[in-house]
């Protein structure tokens, strides 16, 4: 994720074999699916080896059950016995208190369309036409007509989570982070740092300029209109660590099409330096996990799961390098 100061870019400018707990079979009722709710282990861990020394990798992934608790006792018991924790890779930049308070004034209607110009104007009619009718069925309201597309299929998309009992907050994350605390483990970081040279005129240039976002938004159409009951069993199946059904269904590229959006803008990809960004993390986790089964019996980790089920991903690249690699079952 992209950060400015304490604020997420992605919030700014568009809007990551287990040991069974004793699982909640209670069951929540969502429109025309039901989802789990209760206490959750998720899917085991991959497991990364180069003789004694083991790096273990939670996969994380949303959106997941509104009314899910998540709890592994393989997570906890790893944790306590790590050395270290290696983060997820991020991208982003800081620009200060005094500098984050001059960008006020720019944020404010960085949401709206240029030029004062409305949704219908700026999309398909066709498109637009679908638009109307989840609008009406999630209950939107009209503020979002004049939003850039890629706003408005944010609003668009939060709301048809709500609507299916789903949600992308990071709780699971937030409990990771917890036992990472509590264990008092020392933290690895890959992170890439974006230098923004100018803040104020980024944003600026950025309220002002064009975004090829037409696919971010028809996409986002069309993800709702047909892989909401998709999204629900993928949600279930992580939950219930079912990775064997999580492989036969296919991830939605919406949010590929959205973050393209927001890369061709010229204010973001030229404003952050995004060249290469992406090619940059991939090297420092690789690293960072090079370091830490050099020197630890145990490391943790975390990776969204679709970054570990990716046959070109980080896992693979683990095994050309000489390790191990075991999926869980």
């Amino acid at each position: 994720m992209w950060r400015i100061g304490c604020i997420a870019l992605g919030a700014l400018l568009s809007a990551p074999a287990c040991a069974q707990t004793q699982a909640a079979q209670a069951v929540v009722a969502a429109p025309d699916k039901v989802l789990v709710v209760g206490q959750r282990p998720g899917p085991g861990l991959w497991k990364i080896s180069k003789g004694d020394h083991v790096l273990w990798v939670f996969a994380a992934y949303a959106p997941l059950p509104v009314q899910m608790q998540w709890r592994s006792q393989q997570v906890e018991a790893i944790v306590a016995q790590s050395q270290q924790y290696l983060a997820p890779p991020t991208a982003g930049t800081h620009v200060g208190l005094w500098k984050g308070l001059q960008l006020l004034p720019h944020v404010v209607g960085m949401r709206k369309n240029p030029g004062g110009a409305m949704l219908r104007d700026t999309v398909p009619a066709d498109v637009y036409a679908r638009w109307l009718v989840l609008k009406a069925k999630y209950g939107v309201g009209d503020e979002a007509e004049s939003e850039r597309p890629i706003f408005a299929a944010q609003t668009l998309y939060s709301a048809g989570l709500r609507h299916a009992g789903l949600s992308n907050n990071d709780d699971v994350a937030k409990a990771v982070g917890a036992l990472v605390k509590k264990n008092k483990l020392k933290v690895m970081y890959s992170n890439v740092v974006l230098e923004l040279a100018d803040p104020a005129k980024t944003l600026k240039d950025f309220k002002t300029g064009s975004i090829d976002d037409a696919a971010c938004f028809a996409k986002t159409i069309e993800t709702l209109e047909t892989d909401i009951d998709a999204m629900r069993m993928r949600a279930n199946a992580w939950a219930k660590g079912d990775l064997g059904l999580m492989r036969t269904l296919d991830f939605a590229d919406r949010d590929a099409a959205c973050k393209s959006a927001m890369e061709s803008s010229a204010a973001v990809w030229d404003g952050l330096g995004l060249q290469g960004t992406q090619r940059r993390m991939r090297k420092l986790w690789l690293e960072a996990a090079d370091n830490a089964l050099a020197n630890n019996s145990t490391t943790f980790a975390m990776l969204k799961l679709d970054t570990l089920l990716k046959t070109d991903g980080l896992m693979a690249d683990l095994q050309a390098k000489g390790y191990a690699v075991q999926a869980p079952d």
